[in-house]
């Protein structure tokens, strides 16, 4: 019979790279990053029982990451409301951030609403397939399908509309830039291709 702290293990040396992988490319911060996995694998440990079996595991434990960045952007998003009043209220002058060219893939993304980006970022950044992006999201899989077809249609447009609007906007591939990894890839898994 397996401990505890055995099957603990074995779970967090299977998923701690796709967990902080995943942290890494919502947040401006690394160490923010390191923070939410760290906080994820405590409600793993607090609820070992509840983590299901086997590659089932990864999909529960990537659900629970995604509820611990959103309580991390409530916290961020509130922090930054109270920067902003403390300015106002300072008079003091922001500097603008410098501009940075982006690509049309990046341009279309954040014209998509969120659900849409973090739907098409679970396919395409963390391979995950329907079956586990079902249970991230705590939706049917069939769900996941119609969602999934219509989040790539409306990125299809939202390209076409930005290099119409743009014809000079960089080529489509994502750049390497700060919070997201683009190295240390784990290969698709068995299963993933269904859900491209």
């Amino acid at each position: 019979m397996i401990s505890p702290e055995e099957r603990f293990a074995v779970l967090f040396n299977r998923t701690h790279q796709p967990l902080l992988a995943y942290s890494v490319r919502r947040v401006a911060d690394p160490a923010d990053a390191a923070d939410i996995v760290a906080e994820t694998f405590l409600v793993a440990w607090r609820r070992l029982d509840e983590v299901p079996p086997d590659e089932q595991a990864r999909a529960w434990l990537f659900g629970v990451a995604r509820r611990v960045l959103a309580n991390y952007y409530r916290g961020e998003h509130r922090r930054l409301a109270l920067g902003e009043r403390l300015r106002t209220s300072l008079r003091e002058v922001a500097v603008p951030p410098p501009q940075v060219c982006a690509t049309a893939v990046e341009i279309a993304m954040e014209r998509l609403s969120p659900d849409d980006r973090e739907l098409l970022r679970l396919v395409a950044w963390e391979e995950l397939a329907r079956e586990e992006i079902a249970m991230v999201l705590q939706i049917p899989r069939a769900t996941v399908r119609v969602r999934l077809h219509r989040a790539r249609r409306r990125l299809l447009a939202e390209m076409q509309s930005v290099e119409s609007d743009a014809p000079g906007v960089g080529p489509l591939k994502r750049p390497a830039v700060s919070g997201h990894v683009m190295s240390g890839r784990a290969p698709a898994r068995p299963g993933t291709e269904e859900a491209r």
